[in-house]
Parts: structure tokens; sequence; C-alpha cells
């Protein structure tokens, strides 16, 4: 399986699911494309492909690096659950592009993706800083 985007500077890989051998670059743990993506759409509106690697990329600082080979099936498994909807338009450069939009149904999933992804980071901050024990 190939992963969802690459960390560009050096990332401890403690933080990391999993380790491929492409110039020593680590992948992003598993889910968090398509929520990346769903909140780009609530955040950016409707975008086409390039613009939502373009704004993924930009939001991590540059720290991350989109593989265009798995963000176009992660737009078609969003589509086919229904969190995302297209439709064919024209891009700036007036370049035939489709453009992909948020659904009611894609808000729902943000946020409870979001929720489950913020309870998680809360537990694990527990672990990386724990308090002093008082025995």
């Amino acid at each position: 399986m190939l992963p969802y985007c690459f960390p560009i500077r050096n990332v401890p890989g403690y933080l990391w699911e999993g380790h491929i051998s492409v110039e020593n670059k680590a992948d992003v743990w598993q889910g968090t494309l398509a929520l990346m993506v769903l909140k780009t759409l609530e955040t950016m509106g409707p975008q086409h492909g390039y613009g939502i690697a373009r704004r993924i990329e930009q939001t991590s600082g540059d720290l991350l690096s989109l593989n265009y080979g798995t963000l176009y099936p992660a737009l078609l498994k969003l589509e086919q659950e229904g969190s995302i909807a297209s439709e064919w338009g024209v891009s700036d450069n007036n370049r035939k592009a489709k453009f992909y939009r948020l659904t009611r149904a894609g808000r729902k999933q943000l946020e409870r993706e979001a929720r489950d992804w913020e309870q998680a980071t809360t537990i694990l901050a527990r672990f990386l800083t724990p308090k002093e024990d008082p025995a």
C-alpha cells in the first residue's frame, strides 16, 4: 500500500505509522489524508485536486509532500462514500478540471473525525508530558 503523504523534513519516526525506503521518508498515519481533504474543502470551498494538494502542503508548513497517486484515489473514495461531490469546471489557468466540494455528510464526517483526532492527541500528549507521580 502506498503512503498518502510524506514528511519533507526529519520528523521523529515514532510519530509515524510505518516506514518506506524511498529517500528515507516516513508515511503519515493512515486516515489523516481524508481528514485533511475534508478540512481543506471546508476552509477553502470547492477546489480541484491540484489545489487541494497545494493547500495541504501549504497548511503543513511544507512539511508534507503529497503523493498524487494516492490523492486521487482518496478523493474517489470520499466521493463514493458521499462525503464530497464533484463537477467539471474551468481552472484559473483555463483548463478543464474536476472541482470537489464538501457535502452535508462530509461535514458530519469531518466533525466526527476531528473530534476523534483531538481526543487521540490529548491522550498521546499525556504520555509525552507526564505529570509528577504523587507517590
